[in-house]
């Protein structure tokens, strides 16, 4: 399987983080808590590039698959809107964007989710709201699971649950599994299947999760109801006009999301 490719325009937008040095990183006399500022650390000798800005409770955003933190959250400006309110922390998933690209199969898979855990400790943050779309969402509904203690709250966007067992987890595992110089997009991808949950572990997360989907996105059918099914308890917020890709530069998702994340930055600890 040949792994889709970003267009031109896009894959500049991955170096958005580069851009304007001395306020990417936070740098000069004129600098602000809402600059971006960069830097990178290793994960199990993986570099991963991620950004802060803003400051207040800490939101991790995780990045769609064939995406990047820049396309995701810094193009459709839900970053800086979330920064006005918190500390924003967006990282480039291992394969993708201005992070290491490893082709090991053993580089991914539940490695995506310990690369979160990484993250945090390396910037000494204990708990934090865990954001993730589409791939992000997988990583992030397996990162409640597996570290309930580092997660303040849970939202998943373009995802619900990748079902054990299930079709979903089926399909990512076919991703360029004939190829034997699959490159790293590929066998990222594929390795999702390995971060499917079963329904005990589904049901074990506690944390309050919202869930925000484009109302044509077929995500919903696949796998939201499935969720749905399970946890009851969980909001559901459809984005008008919205599928898989349009989803996240909706207006609306960024005006729910934020609201979301403020009313949950204002609950009392249990």
């Amino acid at each position: 399987m040949n792994t889709p490719k970003l267009p031109v325009v896009l894959l500049a937008l991955v170096l958005a983080f580069s851009s304007a040095p001395a306020r990417c990183a936070g740098q000069g006399p004129g600098a602000k808590s809402g600059d971006l500022h960069l830097d990178s650390f290793k994960s199990k000798d993986v570099k991963i590039v991620y950004a802060t800005r803003g400051t207040g409770q800490p939101v991790v955003l995780i990045h769609g698959w064939l995406s990047s933190a820049g396309i995701n959250w810094e193009l459709p400006g839900i970053s800086a809107a979330l920064a006005k309110d918190f500390r924003v922390i967006e990282m480039d998933v291992r394969g993708h964007g201005l992070s290491d690209k490893p082709k090991k199969e053993e580089a991914y898979g539940p490695e995506l989710v310990e690369d979160v855990v990484r993250l945090l400790d390396h910037l000494k943050i204990e708990k934090a709201h865990i954001v993730g779309y589409s791939m992000g969402g997988i990583i992030a509904g397996n990162f409640t699971v597996k570290h309930p203690g580092r997660v303040l709250s849970l939202t998943l966007g373009g995802m619900g649950w990748l079902e054990k067992d299930g079709l979903g987890q089926w399909f990512f595992d076919q991703i360029g599994k004939s190829d034997p110089n699959a490159d790293a997009l590929a066998v990222c991808g594929r390795s999702l299947a390995k971060l499917a949950l079963s329904k005990d572990e589904i049901k074990s997360i506690k944390v309050p999760a919202a869930v925000l989907i484009g109302d044509k996105d077929p995500v919903k059918d696949l796998y939201v109801k499935p969720l749905q099914a399970v946890h009851k308890d969980w909001p559901v917020v459809e984005i008008k006009d919205a599928d898989h890709l349009s989803c996240i530069i909706k207006p609306q998702f960024k005006e729910d999301l934020q609201a979301w994340l403020i009313k949950q930055s204002k609950r009392k600890p249990d």
